[in-house]
């Protein structure tokens, strides 16, 4: 398939629903180990993306629509989460940069570089409890799945299943980063918000490119 500016805006839109349907869940996650407002923050984020991406005309190219979406986000979220997935939007646009369109593959780079741009910002590592726990398996499962010939869809359901994996593992881990790391062994047995947001976002783009292969 070849994702456009439809598609893309589609996407930004579907995960924006998700995040709603699951800010209070969110929230609760954050509520134990953090300040009770993650699923209110990726809201914020979201909406803005999508209202953003949402004006832009459909000869909008991949990169301008990704830019946007980063600035939108962290113009919503200036602290936490908004600096990461601003810069997950903004590598990603820089993984597509020249492209009108993207094929499989590409977005599967594109998809990539997300998980790394918030590696980099967030200078977190696996077995930290954090997003990143979600992001990095599900990038690598994605570009696995991609490097065996599957499509995007394929390769983003295989993202969903290995970030939901890596989400859950976080319950065993004690947490290094962010405000959680103050509770020391205390955030064990608990799921990371952000990598639990992380799950419905991915789990998000992969429905919205099965939607719009359909």
């Amino acid at each position: 398939m070849t994702i456009d500016a439809t598609t893309l805006k589609s996407i930004f839109s579907d995960i924006a629903t998700a995040i709603a349907a699951d800010r209070d869940r969110l929230c609760a996650l954050d509520g134990v180990i953090g300040d009770a407002d993650h699923g209110i923050a990726m809201e914020l984020g979201f909406n803005a993306a999508r209202d953003a991406v949402s004006a832009l005309g459909a000869e909008a190219d991949p990169t301008t629509i990704f830019n946007t979406a980063a600035k939108a986000f962290l113009n919503a979220v200036g602290a936490s989460s908004g600096p990461l997935y601003a810069t997950a939007f903004m590598r990603a646009g820089a993984s597509a940069k020249g492209k009108s369109v993207l094929s499989d593959a590409e977005f599967v780079e594109a998809f990539r570089a997300m998980a790394q741009g918030i590696r980099d910002r967030g200078k977190a590592e696996p077995g930290e409890k954090t997003m990143i726990d979600a992001w990095v398996p599900a990038a690598d499962a994605a570009a696995s799945a991609s490097a065996q010939g599957a499509n995007a869809v394929a390769a983003v359901e295989a993202a969903a299943s290995a970030a939901a994996e890596g989400a859950e593992a976080t319950k065993a881990m004690v947490a290094a980063k962010g405000r959680s790391a103050r509770l020391g062994d205390r955030s064990i047995g608990h799921v990371d918000p952000g990598a639990a947001s992380a799950v419905t976002v991915i789990t998000a783009i992969a429905r919205s490119l099965t939607a719009a292969q359909t």
